[in-house]
Formats: structure tokens, C-alpha cells, sequence
């Protein structure tokens, strides 16, 4: 049976931040295991979002309808709903799916949320600033790391400036692509050089 990524929608998402992950995902080229995955999307009611960016989306399932049983990944992607205090909801699931040792990724506004949950207080981590985490009054400021993204005890976190970054820790902690495939990847879509792509091809074994 795959396992579920499950990717939470919701209105005001920042469609940039997750592109890289979910087309990484649902492509199965250059997957070290295609058929080991699946990725699942929900909102809290079911019903379509709207992106920041106009896009009308229809997610496959409601909160009530994840499920921890053949969960491996919770992704969370930024959003103004963050800021306004909004997805309490999900917070919530992030907590329980990280008590239960299935992974957490979030990015810009979602590291937030977590701060707000105390899933941040005694694991490495980033987010958009140290100040931008610091209103929360959580408790792991000692453990903020000025990067674009990490990745401690199963908890992903990146800056909303940090897409590529983001997808490639979260490619690292599902062993999506095999290392010297994920270095060339990376460094393709970070610099954009022919070199990069023949070093990509070469990875994947095509020239």
C-alpha cells in the first residue's frame, strides 16, 4: 500500500511555495521507488480554496478524513490565514502526527503555526525571521537557525523565500530521489546552467 503525503489547502495559500513539492511527487521520473507514495490533499471542510494567486482548487478530502494510518508526511504551506491566526485546526494534527513519528514540513507563515504549538521549542528550525517567530512567545529561540530551510527530528521548516529548498529537504527526508539525482536537481533549478542539466542526466544514468 502507498503512503500518504497529505498537502493542507486552504484560502490564501501561497501557491509558489509548494510547486517544486507537489510536481516532485506526483512525477514519478527519476523516483528512486514511484510506487511507494501518494499525495493527498484536503481543506478543513472538503470544499474548493482560492490560492493567493487566483486558483481555484478542490482538495480530495476534509480534515476529519486524514488519517495517521498510512500517513508519512503532513506538508503545511504558507498563507495570510497564518498571520490571522487561522488553521488551529491543523496545528493540531501536526502535533499529534509528530507525536506519532510521522513527519512535518512547513514553510513561511506554517513554521508559525508550529512556534504557536510549541513544536519549534526544542528542535533546530528557521522560518521567514527570528522576530517573525518571536511574537508568537514561544520558546526555541535559542534553537533558530539563519537559513533557508531545515530539517531536525522529522520537523522540516524554510522561509517563504526558500521553495527549492524546501522541496529538496523534504525529497531528502523521503528518499524521493537518490542523493547524486537530488544534488544535480537542486542545483539545476538553483542556477539554471547547461552544465547543471548534463550533470543531472548524468546522475540519472541517461548520457
Amino acid at each position: 500500500m502507498k503512503r500518504t503525503i497529505y498537502l493542507y489547502l486552504f484560502d490564501t495559500l501561497s501557491d509558489w511555495e509548494i510547486g517544486y513539492v507537489t510536481a516532485g511527487i506526483n512525477n514519478p521520473a527519476m523516483q528512486v521507488n514511484p510506487a511507494k507514495y501518494q499525495l493527498r490533499t484536503f481543506s478543513i471542510d472538503g470544499k474548493p480554496i482560492r490560492t493567493i494567486g487566483g486558483l481555484l482548487i478542490t482538495p480530495d478530502l476534509n480534515l476529519d478524513e486524514v488519517t495517521g494510518l498510512d500517513a508519512e508526511m503532513l506538508i503545511l504551506p504558507g498563507g495570510a490565514s497564518w498571520d490571522e491566526g487561522g488553521n488551529q485546526e491543523v496545528t493540531r494534527l501536526a502535533k499529534k502526527f509528530h507525536e506519532n513519528q510521522i513527519k512535518v514540513a512547513a514553510i513561511c507563515g506554517a513554521t508559525l503555526g508550529l512556534s504557536k504549538m510549541g513544536l519549534l521549542d526544542s528542535i533546530q528550525h528557521t522560518s521567514n525571521s527570528k522576530d517573525y517567530l518571536s511574537n508568537s512567545h514561544y520558546q526555541g529561540g535559542e534553537y533558530y537557525a539563519d537559513v533557508l530551510s531545515v530539517s531536525d527530528e522529522a520537523v522540516i521548516t524554510a522561509s517563504g523565500a526558500a521553495s527549492l529548498e524546501f522541496a529538496r529537504e523534504i525529497f531528502k527526508e523521503l528518499n524521493l530521489y537518490k542523493a547524486e539525482v537530488l544534488d544535480a536537481w537542486y542545483n539545476l533549478f538553483k542556477t539554471s546552467s547547461p552544465e547543471a542539466f548534463s550533470e543531472l542526466m548524468k546522475a540519472l544514468g541517461t548520457n
